[in-house]
């Protein structure tokens, strides 16, 4: 096979991969959505921009020192929001948590990141 080159996948090599659910205003979705996607978040084989979405209604009470992008200090606060899940690769979880971080209107989003176990 001239200028070509054989690849053969390891079944020995393990990944590590960790579930992210980031809450976000229902009108910022798409943003933090494509924003996840475009950093490789999301991935499962040969699909990209995998993920899964619940609505509900965030609630939060700005303190002293908050510059709250909705909402003001002092005054509790509810916000309908989405919850995005999804799978991300360990060596993409710092990018991936960078690029929500820049398109989510939030000073302080909240992000969950679990491990997932091997199985």
């Amino acid at each position: 096979m001239l200028g070509k080159k054989k690849v053969y996948y390891n079944n020995t090599m393990k990944l590590t991969y960790f579930r992210v659910t980031v809450h976000v205003p229902v009108a910022s979705a798409d943003k933090v959505r494509d924003a996840i996607g475009k950093a490789g978040g999301g991935t499962i084989g040969n699909y990209g921009f995998c993920s899964f979405s619940t609505k509900g209604v965030g609630r939060f009470l700005p303190l002293k020192g908050a510059h709250p992008a909705i909402g003001e200090v002092g005054k509790l606060e509810e916000v309908n929001e989405e919850s995005i899940e999804f799978r991300c690769e360990k060596s993409l979880l710092k990018s991936v948590i960078g690029a929500i971080k820049k398109a989510h209107p939030y000073e302080e989003p909240g992000i969950e990141i679990i491990k997932l176990e091997e199985g």
